[in-house]
């Protein structure tokens, strides 16, 4: 089976524990305002590879990854969710720790194939990285195109299921940092189970000019960066909603 890669790092240090051997998957159904590769967003773009090639790649440099492991990103890389399970297991019978970074919005509870499909999956998933983009729902459509019941509901799922979860959110200057709402998601993340770690990133402008270069017009374009003192304060609001759940 081939899958519709975008790219391949060999060195990604920002995609999980460890050195990561990262694969950038082709085609999302998000459209984030803020979104720093859109060139990942067609489904029918990017290279043609096997699982077995990318794990030959990374084997010629297997020392590297000791402590890291192989990365599944994008774009969505739950859109080609077939090549991912192969790329997974594969990895698994190498001993190699498998990380699935994931918006979790193609989540469909209600389709049996589908939940057969994920939990195979997961089966031979080490670690799940899931970016919470937004708590409220009417805001997470209008800065994504999409309601994030879906995600919510994933995130639930990745708890009874007992899988680790690396939880993100990205600090939008006017559009995430509201402290009700960064509050509220802290009291949501407080509730899961599962949750190992909390990385809060700061909104940046360097995907600008990919969008000029595929003639997007830019969503934010006159919107400022989060300074890492701002993202830190977000962060603050977000532990704060996490100890009230702890207080309960």
């Amino acid at each position: 089976m081939n899958g519709r890669i975008h790219s391949l790092e060999s060195f990604g240090t920002v995609d999980g524990p460890g050195v990561r051997y990262v694969v950038f998957m082709q085609g999302c159904p998000m459209r984030c305002q803020y979104c720093h590769n859109p060139d990942t967003w067609a489904t029918r773009g990017g290279l043609e590879i096997s699982a077995n090639e990318i794990l030959e790649q990374l084997e010629k440099n297997r020392s590297f990854y000791k402590n890291g492991g192989i990365t599944a990103t994008g774009g969505e890389p739950l859109l080609q969710i077939d090549f991912v399970i192969e790329l997974f297991e594969k990895a698994k019978e190498r001993k190699i720790h498998t990380c699935l970074d994931t918006s979790g919005i193609t989540f469909q509870p209600a389709n049996l194939k589908y939940l057969e499909k994920l939990n195979r999956l997961l089966a031979a998933t080490d670690l799940v990285l899931l970016d919470l983009k937004h708590i409220n729902s009417s805001v997470h459509k209008k800065i994504t195109g999409h309601k994030n019941e879906p995600i919510l509901l994933f995130a639930r799922y990745l708890e009874e299921k007992g899988i680790p979860v690396w939880i993100r959110h990205v600090v939008v200057p006017t559009i995430t940092d509201k402290p009700e709402d960064l509050e509220e998601l802290g009291c949501f993340i407080g509730s899961l189970k599962n949750v190992k770690a909390l990385d809060v990133l700061p909104y940046h402008t360097m995907g600008k000019a990919k969008y000029e270069q595929l003639g997007f017009e830019y969503p934010l374009e006159d919107l400022p960066e989060c300074t890492k003192e701002e993202a830190r304060t977000a962060k603050s609001f977000i532990i704060k909603g996490i100890r009230k759940q702890f207080t309960k």
